[in-house]
């Protein structure tokens, strides 16, 4: 998605930077901050990201005073490497840079005057440092080490910031997230996270110590205050109901397909159907999704919760098994029978299209609805699962046998 530019230092020398922009050619600036392996593969898929994202992506060079064009590996002969390099950086000199990079975003004719920076691990302590000394309109720092020894900075950030942690990371102790958050709660303007299970690196999906789970929730945050400080703002809802129409009212699957991203994934998590990959998840749709939708298909609206990167809907999903449904009951015949049931679908964008959906529903009241599961001495049910959604009023706790000689 990007190509290689020239940023001006302060001295007057010239730089390289990855610059990857948005699909629709203008937006917000972001300076991705390295890690000690340069501006290698990695980070070029995250500036690639964060361009899906909505934002114009400038990744410095930082180390171009000492060896320009670094981009290393994450074996232990890299690891050394990177971390000679480091010895020698000067980051008075990477903070002018990081400036630099952010004088050059706010006057690209492709902005919108906004800049924020997020940063990596060395990244990471510069992004704090750039927050205490320079005037980026947000900033997000990724296990920064050495954040601890400028606490007095703290208290100068005045831009909204947020710093993560893993709760694992051998490089940075427990003790010293803890001082870094006991010395912030006077600053509103920042917010500290841990992660439960990860370490160094959890957000790199190149290295070892990825933690997928904490990385995604890591990314919602950043984007959520990203979305807030400098924009782009989407219409989430206007989008899903536009993939709505597509899928069940024109039942179109390349259409459906061009209102997500290029790498797109759905999981029906129930029974595992959908897709990852564009072509995958194209012939998931075409051949096993749209084409095998029960033809009464209803949905009732119940609830829906708008984020800054995903839609949450809660509905009620009805249907008459007419035919054989690939993605909710693959192998099972048609019964003719009718079905009611709660469903809940979790919808994550990025920038103005489709991500990913998680889709869950109960598949044992599906099962029972349709005869092919005796409810009889197990704890499921039927269509009330879907009633009492829909009617608070109705009996509570009748499968539980204890229920009555627990009354006063």
């Amino acid at each position: 998605m990007g190509r290689m530019t020239q940023i001006t230092a302060a001295d007057g020398e010239r730089f390289g930077a990855y610059l990857a922009m948005p699909e629709t050619g203008r937006g917000p600036g972001l300076v991705l901050v390295q890690e000690i392996f340069g501006v290698n593969a990695t980070m070029r898929a995250h500036a690639d990201l964060f361009a899906e994202e909505g934002y114009v992506v400038l990744v410095p060079d930082l180390f171009w005073r000492i060896e320009p064009g670094i981009e290393l590996g994450y074996g232990d002969a890299d690891v050394a490497r990177g971390r000679a390099l480091l010895e020698r950086f000067d980051t008075g000199r990477g903070i002018e840079d990081i400036g630099a990079c952010l004088t050059y975003l706010r006057a690209m004719p492709s902005g919108t005057g906004m800049a924020g920076i997020v940063g990596f691990c060395l990244g990471g302590r510069l992004a704090f440092l750039a927050a205490t000394r320079l005037s980026p309109d947000a900033v997000v720092a990724f296990y920064g080490g050495g954040i601890d020894a400028h606490l007095d900075e703290i208290r100068t950030i005045r831009c909204p910031t947020i710093l993560h942690f893993g709760n694992q990371d051998s490089l940075i102790p427990l003790d010293a997230v803890t001082r870094i958050r006991e010395e912030a709660n006077d600053n509103k303007n920042l917010r500290i996270f841990t992660y439960n299970g990860a370490g160094h690196g959890f957000y790199n999906h190149d290295r070892v110590a990825y933690h997928r789970p904490s990385a995604m929730m890591a990314h919602s945050r950043t984007i959520a205050l990203l979305r807030q400080a400098l924009g782009p703002n989407f219409d989430l809802e206007a989008l899903w109901e536009r993939h709505l129409e597509l899928e069940f009212a024109t039942r179109d699957a390349d259409e459906t397909m061009r209102t997500m991203v290029a790498k797109p994934y759905v999981n029906h998590v129930p029974v595992m159907t959908g897709g990852t990959g564009f072509e995958d998840l194209r012939r998931f749709y075409r051949h096993h999704f749209i084409s095998r939708m029960p033809k009464d298909t209803n949905m009732t609206p119940v609830s829906r919760t708008i984020g800054a990167d995903r839609v949450v809907d809660e509905m009620i999903f009805r249907f008459t098994h007419d035919q054989e449904i690939d993605w909710m009951l693959p192998g099972i015949k048609p019964t003719g029978r009718k079905v009611e049931i709660p469903l809940i679908a979790i919808v994550n964008f990025r920038g103005g299209k489709l991500y990913h959906e998680h889709i869950y529903w109960d598949q044992a009241s599906v099962l029972v609805q349709l005869g092919l599961l005796d409810p009889k001495g197990l704890p499921v049910a039927g269509r009330e699962t879907a009633a009492k959604v829909l009617d608070e009023t109705l009996p509570s706790n009748s499968l539980m046998a204890r229920w009555a000689k627990s009354a006063p």
